[in-house]
């Protein structure tokens, strides 16, 4: 992670004035009053004189901008805010910029939702328009009720809506502490991001990285687009099977059965295909047979991907019903025979290939149906003609979905733009193949955790398309190309129109091509925009770089780029994290960052992940502001990367306790020494159960160092709150009566030595919770130090280890056990913990023996033994126990 040693030598004693401590302490407004202050000092701001080996640069996800956050949001935003006030406190100047994703669909359903419009592009734009409907969801409105308006009033919309939607994202984020620095910030529709977007693109064309293609492709019918692979949601669909005759050699008493649950592509069947090696087919391969009800001559074809023990084992190719028709239509090289429409109906034009009357009537019966509609045309056409063998059987079915739809995909033809990923075969200029490269980045790449590697390489195996960009939609960043006329009036889309790089961005539904003029879009001879928008990965994928100030900003981009960390959640792996080494690989021939840090889903009370999409998340501002923001942030950071973490608001209680404990620890710890000047200085930490417990930080800080340069924070936090505890339950209670020294029978040294350690100690474990809990450790540090502990140095073990000397760590928990076995007798006895003992005999392990008479002293204190004190080793005892006692009358109570 950091090159910054993990030791220091020992500073110079510090003397500070006498801490200001409140009276009360408390974690209410903390938030609001720190964020204030660290907003006014600039305690985040990022220094542009630090050159790229000073810089930590973070490619901070930019959450969709279409609703609200949720719980989830911040449980992954807090551990990429924690890697980055470690390395802060690291001494790195930290890049951590916010991006708003607020272009692309969800946008435009929320605005469609929240206004009651709808876009159709046919529409003038209507400078003076005022919607009809502002606020809620627009749940109440009806698609039809929705007012249709221009492009560009829709987009107008968008604008608006996602303006309001980042100022509550940001007061959000900033609540929960994220150290952003909010002088860098964009949005993914912004000019900033439209450049380099537009500009990666055209340099992609210029390469041979980009392209067109009229291919047949996935389709949204609801949503009217493209859809890409790494969208795809597999569900299971309810259906039928219906077992269909089709008839060989044109001899309608000899038949070959199918089972389909996609009877009403029987019009756009092109062949029967079962496997080479299927011996039931062995005769049929070569032959044709006719299809029933449209009297169609199809071959009979043989090809591996067929599966023997599904269904008759024999299926009919149709273009297209999935993706399997797909591949079979283009290895075979099948004809192409669509029915299907970008609307989900059948095409109203009856087909040529439709030649008997049969077959044409009822294809017009079908015309302009739904599937559902058609289907049941064509049941009861197969059932009249006789070829419906039985009645259909219910199934289930594993379907592609939209991740953002309700209807399945349908695959439709259209001409689209394509940027290359591996997907299908392409050699680079190094003579590698483009799939082999993207591999070797995968293994370049440090993954956190490591088993997170397998799904970016599993993804890249299992790629069979190159990434569709192109959507149909019209919130987004503009494909920057436009299209020659030819004279005849049709549109030349192999003449491809570009701008030059220096005019960008562009909107080809609005600007010129250089050389033509506006009279001239549509007109014979002159030219077409492309209506098209990108596909929003298109645009995050390029997130470093916008971020960067890539084409916008050079010296900035030499400072952050490429950058450090991309934090993010596991099930974006194939789209986010895969496309963005696309682009960097395609553009720089490197990798955009060193690692990847990969968080877990949150999961609701039944063990499921929690989404937007199926109604069980939980918004965050109820949660931080009834529990506090460091207490939520516990419970994020509790959570290891790349593990899932059930939503438990009993872990954000803990989190709160040790919050407040820190507040009050400090506080008793800082006031020991009353009006005196606080000194942290090492050399005057002399007593034995002192140095032993800076022994046991020493080893804290260490163990924590380590664990953070390995992206553990969790394991960091577990070792620090563990002392933590140890210290405040144990040496506290043991050193605390020495520290005041109220009556002045303790020597001076031996009470400068408590009062030192006890600074230090808090000194270090305020640096070491600092990036989990911001706030309550900014509180603590104001009572006695100028600045931020946010911009203080990270606590280093070598200094802490001078300071302890020879101190054994094991003292603290030997001594502690002693005491609590002291006070266990008087809870058991009912009195009070003041009350004195007369004498006690105490039995310890063997081992124990030596570490606790060098804090013997303290031990007689903490447990009010007023006479003898008699320590027994028993070897095989496995705790201390009090064998013998006499305690004093209790005090009367007041």
């Amino acid at each position: 992670m950091s090159e910054t040693p993990l030791t220091a030598a020992v500073p110079e004693a510090e003397s500070l004035p006498a801490p200001q401590v409140p009276d009360k302490v408390s974690l209410d407004g903390l938030e609001e009053r720190w964020n204030a202050a660290w907003t006014a000092e600039g305690t985040y701001a990022f220094d542009r004189t630090a050159t790229r080996e000073q810089v930590y640069s973070v490619d901070t996800p930019p959450p969709t901008v279409s609703g609200s956050l949720h719980v989830g949001h911040v449980f992954s935003y807090t551990h990429t805010d924690v890697v980055a006030r470690y390395q802060r406190m690291r001494g790195k100047a930290v890049f951590y910029p916010m991006g708003w994703d607020d272009n692309g669909l969800p946008t435009e359903r929320r605005v469609q939702n929240y206004f009651g419009v709808r876009c159709d592009p046919s529409l003038p734009y209507d400078p003076d328009f005022t919607p009809p409907h502002v606020g809620g969801e627009g749940k109440s409105i009806k698609a039809a009720d929705q007012v249709p308006i221009s492009r560009k009033n829709f987009v107008e919309l968008c604008e608006r809506l996602t303006a309001e939607d980042e100022q509550q994202f940001e007061a959000l984020w900033r609540h929960l502490g994220l150290s952003v620095d909010w002088k860098h910030h964009y949005q993914t529709i912004g000019r900033d991001a439209q450049l380099v977007a537009q500009a990666a693109f055209l340099r992609n064309l210029a390469r041979g990285e980009a392209y067109q293609a009229q291919a047949p492709g996935l389709w949204d019918v609801t949503f009217q687009t493209a859809v890409a692979q790494a969208e795809l949601e597999a569900r299971d669909y309810p259906g039928f099977y219906h077992k269909v005759a089709f008839h060989k050699n044109g001899d309608p008493g000899d038949v070959v059965h199918i089972e389909t649950t996609r009877p009403e592509l029987l019009p756009a069947c092109v062949a029967l295909i079962a496997h080479p090696d299927d011996e039931r087919y062995q005769a049929l391969f070569g032959t044709t047979v006719t299809s029933p009800v449209f009297g169609v001559e199809l071959p009979v074809l043989a090809h591996p991907a067929a599966e023997m023990e599904k269904g008759a084992g024999i299926a009919m190719c149709c273009t297209f019903g999935d993706l399997t028709d797909v591949q079979w239509w283009r290895e075979l090289q099948l004809p192409t025979r669509s029915v299907l429409g970008r609307d989900g109906r059948i095409l109203r034009d009856t087909p040529d290939w439709l030649a008997t009357d049969q077959a044409r009537d009822t294809y017009a019966e079908m015309a302009g149906k739904t599937t559902f509609s058609a289907r049941k045309v064509v049941v009861d056409a197969l059932r009249a003609s006789g070829d419906l063998d039985g009645e259909p059987t219910p199934t289930q079915r594993k379907t592609n979905f939209f991740e953002k739809g309700d209807k399945p995909l349908e695959i439709v033809t259209s001409r689209q733009w394509y940027i290359r990923n591996g997907g299908r075969p392409y050699t680079e200029a190094n003579g590698r193949e483009l799939r082999e490269n993207l591999i070797a980045r995968g293994q370049e790449l440090d993954f956190h955790p490591d088993f997170m590697r397998v799904r970016y390489e599993n993804w890249v195996n299992g790629l069979n398309s190159d990434w569709l960009v192109s959507r149909q939609r019209f919130f987004g960043v503009p494909i920057p190309v436009w299209y020659a006329v030819r004279e005849d009036g049709e549109v030349d889309y192999d003449h491809v129109l570009t701008p030059d790089e220096a005019a960008l961005p562009v909107d080809p539904s609005t600007d010129v091509p250089a050389g033509y003029t506006e009279d001239q879009r549509g007109a014979p001879g002159g030219f077409v925009g492309e209506v098209d928008i990108m596909d929003t990965w298109a645009t995050s994928s390029l997130s470093p770089q916008i971020a960067g100030g890539w084409l916008r900003d050079p010296d900035l981009f030499e400072r952050v780029y490429p950058m450090d960390l991309r934090p993010q959640g596991q099930d974006i792996i194939r789209t986010w994290l895969f496309s963005t080494v696309v682009r960097a690989h395609l553009e720089f021939g490197a990798l955009p960052w060193k690692h990847a840090a990969i968080s877990g889903w949150i999961l609701d009370p039944d063990r499921k992940k929690m989404s937007k999409s199926k109604g069980n998340v939980v918004t965050p501002m109820g949660l931080l502001e009834e529990h506090g923001s460091d207490a939520v942030r516990y419970w994020a950071a509790s959570a290891r990367l790349g593990t899932d973490a059930a939503f438990e608001v009993g872990q954000m209680k803990i989190g709160r306790r040790l919050a407040i404990k820190i507040l009050n620890a400090s506080k008793f710890a800082l006031t020991m020494g009353g009006d005196e000047p606080l000194a942290l200085d090492p050399a005057a930490v002399t007593a034995p159960i002192d140095r032993a417990m800076l022994a046991g930080l020493s080893d804290v800080v260490e163990t924590a160092t380590a664990a953070f340069e390995a992206y553990d924070h969790t394991k960091a936090l577990e070792v620090s709150e563990t002392y933590f505890w140890t210290f405040c339950d144990d040496y506290l209670e043991l050193v605390k009566d020495r520290a005041y020294n109220r009556d002045g029978t303790q020597p001076a040294a031996e009470a400068a030595s408590a009062r030192a350690a006890l600074a230090i100690a808090v000194d270090t474990f305020l640096r070491l919770f600092a990036p989990v809990l911001p706030f309550a450790t900014e509180e603590v540090w104001h009572w006695y130090r100028t600045g931020s502990v946010h911009q203080a140095a990270w606590p280093a073990a070598a200094p802490l280890r001078a300071a302890a000397a020879e101190g054994d760590p094991t003292l603290i928990g030997a001594t502690g056990q002693a005491l609590a076995a002291l006070r266990k007798v008087k809870s058991e006895a009912k009195v009070s913990q003041r009350t004195t003992f007369a004498r006690a005999r105490l039995q310890l392990p063997v081992e124990s023996v030596a570490l606790v008479q060098q804090a013997l002293g303290d031990l007689r204190a903490a447990g009010r033994v007023r006479g003898d004190l008699e320590i027994l080793g028993v070897s095989g005892a496995e705790h201390a126990e009090v064998v013998e006692h006499q305690l004093d009358e209790p005090e009367p109570r007041r």
